[in-house]
């Protein structure tokens, strides 16, 4: 495993995250008719993870395991398995980061960024997770209803608590996570060292402006879904036909919003060139589209972080030899030209 400092300070973190938004699932579902989470085969995967090197853990307090919009039946249960983890090993031996603004109660101070909020999250994440601080803790999206400077006196407190050690902004457009970092100097509050958001090679809206923020800031950031929902892996493509497929229980089987996002004519070119660079390197596609993530960070002189979510064992394997594969300028020159 490899090791990058997170933006301007001084803790180091794996070059790979374990993501715990999408877990591996059990073909049964619950009452509500939500597939449970397969909790062996979860703790198993952060075990080899944690292993092979990984010392950084995402997780959030609405994540559930599998549910892309969650409730407040289902929450809190990726916290609760990650805690579980944490009961077995050297809770200083790791970098865990959650996250708070979700809809957690159905009443009305049960979601947000107010202080009242993040207070009683703050503690409550703390009782699933098993332990006494959070390493980042990170506000998840906005929220219009709470005046920005609140927002940040009360992240402020937890640091100064000891509760969190450092904070970190994702999901808000850059003008927003400008007025975050411009009022922490103002006001000489903690400010964000982390930004998390989606980033992968076909969704590159980091880069637009965030990628310049991080690199001012001097932030890291956490490139969530590197693999688009398992777009970017190729499972979803037959090559032979060339044309998609959809497994049982994958994500896109899931939710017909991503089939709407993901299968298009010009993405299904870029997938059969990232097949050709594979099979010439006798890699996978995965490898491929994390390996292009940590090659952009080397061009940008940013740490960016592919925060991998893995559904199956061997899928953490694939995922972790991505970081031993080199794409050359050409190689990166040659994807680019597959989007034109």
């Amino acid at each position: 495993m490899k090791y990058v400092r997170l933006g301007n300070s001084g803790v180091k973190v794996s070059q790979l995250c374990l993501g715990t938004w999408f877990l591996p699932l059990l073909p049964e579902k619950d009452e509500y008719g939500v597939y449970k989470v397969d909790r062996d085969i979860a703790l198993k995967i952060f075990k080899k993870a944690y292993d092979e090197g990984i010392n950084f853990f995402d997780t959030a307090n609405v994540y559930h395991g599998a549910l892309w919009d969650t409730d407040p039946i289902h929450v809190g249960n990726s916290e609760r398995l990650v805690g579980e983890f944490l009961s077995t090993i050297d809770r200083e031996s790791i970098v865990l980061s959650t996250k708070v603004r979700g809809k957690m109660a159905p009443w009305i101070n049960g979601e947000g960024l107010s202080r009242k909020h993040i207070m009683w999250q703050i503690k409550e994440s703390l009782k699933r997770l098993r332990t006494d601080y959070v390493d980042i803790y990170i506000i998840h999206w906005p929220d219009p209803d709470t005046p920005k400077l609140e927002t940040l006196k009360a992240l402020d407190d937890l640091v100064r608590q000891g509760k969190v050690h450092y904070l970190g902004i994702s999901n808000h457009d850059a003008m927003d996570v400008l007025e975050f970092l411009e009022l922490s100097e103002r006001y000489g509050l903690e400010q964000f060292r982390v930004i998390q958001d989606l980033y992968n090679l076909i969704e590159r809206y980091v880069e637009r402006y965030k990628v310049d923020i991080a690199k001012k800031y001097g932030m890291a950031i956490m490139a969530y879904a590197p693999l688009a929902h398992g777009f970017l892996t190729g499972k979803y493509v037959d090559f032979q036909k060339k044309t998609w497929r959809v497994e049982e229980l994958s994500r896109i089987g899931m939710y017909e919003r991503l089939k709407d996002r993901y299968f298009k004519e010009s993405n299904l070119k870029v997938i059969l060139t990232l097949k050709e660079i594979a099979d010439e390197k006798g890699v996978s596609l995965s490898q491929i589209a994390i390996a292009w993530l940590i090659k952009r960070s080397e061009e940008f002189n940013v740490p960016i972080i592919p925060v991998i979510g893995v559904s199956k064992p061997e899928h953490l394997e694939d995922n972790l030899n991505a970081i031993n594969v080199n794409l050359t300028s050409d190689d990166m020159k040659r994807i680019e030209k597959a989007f034109t």
